[in-house]
């Protein structure tokens, strides 16, 4: 692989609104939650950061909470539906064999002319987008316009009753990536995603009953991930940490939040999750928060962002770029 240069320095493509959508039920937490838990609760979890989390009713399907996503971010973005080139939905926590689900999100949207389809490599899911979107509209001369939505029901892939209940929660949130001219230092300048499959038994999701189960070995082979995939954007980019304005991570769990800040000396002020108000929301977790700092005028231009990520498989990748 040549990490010699970040990918999509002036390119053109940049982000040009953000969107999310929360289920109606949210669930307060209180204390630490149920005792008992086991070893690898205990590795993984550890103390119960999680607040509150949402969990979607049956008619919050994971179309329905897409298309809410991405509608509030094609009108941030200023942007009519049929302006829609592209749409590229990530989910991996309710997938099906056929039909896939975004071709009926751009249904809901009204984006009757884009080439919609779905991705996953987990909770890494929203990069992926982001790349193969970026990839797209740069090989299609006419394509301007793409819509990245990662819609998640977390919920559903946990043990009930168990600790990692209390730590997961549905969520959908939406980018709109589009094509201007090219040259500049503004927009998206890299993405890089990059799978192991010799750490695929980190996390795994298996059938029949499909709940979630993570080794205890998850926050060592997580950290070790965030380390070579900033390094590798950093250097690509020929910046350093004190460069990033924020930092902007998957939360898988408080534990491993903890140990990255400490790995790569990020300080508290420039790492943002909404972990505790909103838990681990999969592929969605990235795009919500970025939505949430559009709003409350946390971003501002200009402003470098590092989105590190990591997701069973194993993927881990990320994106770097300026509002």
């Amino acid at each position: 692989m040549n990490d010699e240069a970040s990918t999509w320095r002036g390119s053109g493509l940049r982000f040009a609104g953000h969107g999310h959508y929360y289920p109606r039920t949210r669930v307060e937490i209180a204390g630490d939650g149920p005792p008992g838990g086991n070893a690898v609760d205990a590795a993984v979890i550890g103390t119960l950061d999680v607040r509150a989390r949402h969990v979607a009713e049956q008619d919050e399907t994971v179309p329905f909470m897409a298309a809410q996503a991405a509608g509030q971010a094609l009108a941030h973005a200023g942007l009519d539906s049929a302006d829609t080139d592209l749409l590229i939905l990530s989910n991996w926590t309710d997938r099906q064999f056929v039909p896939e689900h975004g071709p009926q999100v751009a249904h809901l949207l009204g984006a009757a002319g884009a080439l919609a389809f779905d991705v996953c490599g987990a909770c890494t899911g929203f990069v992926h987008g982001v790349q193969t979107a970026a990839a797209l509209l740069k090989a299609h001369p006419k394509w301007r316009t793409a819509v990245v939505v990662s819609s998640e029901q977390f919920s559903r892939r946990v043990r009930p009753g168990s600790r990692g209940e209390l730590v997961v929660g549905d969520a959908a949130g939406a980018a709109v990536l589009v094509k201007g001219e090219a040259g500049g230092e503004d927009g998206l300048l890299d993405s890089l995603l990059i799978s192991d499959g010799a750490a695929r038994e980190t996390v795994t999701v298996l059938p029949p009953r499909g709940w979630i189960r993570s080794s205890r070995s998850l926050v060592d082979v997580a950290v070790a991930s965030h380390a070579d995939l900033t390094g590798r954007v950093l250097a690509r980019a020929g910046l350093k940490m004190a460069d990033i304005d924020w930092v902007v991570p998957h939360p898988g769990t408080g534990a491993l939040h903890r140990a990255v800040q400490e790995r790569l000396g990020i300080p508290d002020e420039r790492f943002v999750t909404n972990f505790e108000q909103r838990a681990n929301t999969g592929s969605a977790s990235i795009p919500i928060v970025l939505s949430e700092m559009a709003r409350d005028g946390r971003m501002k231009p200009g402003d470098l962002f590092l989105t590190p990520t990591v997701g069973s498989g194993w993927y881990y990748g990320g994106l770097l770029f300026r509002a």
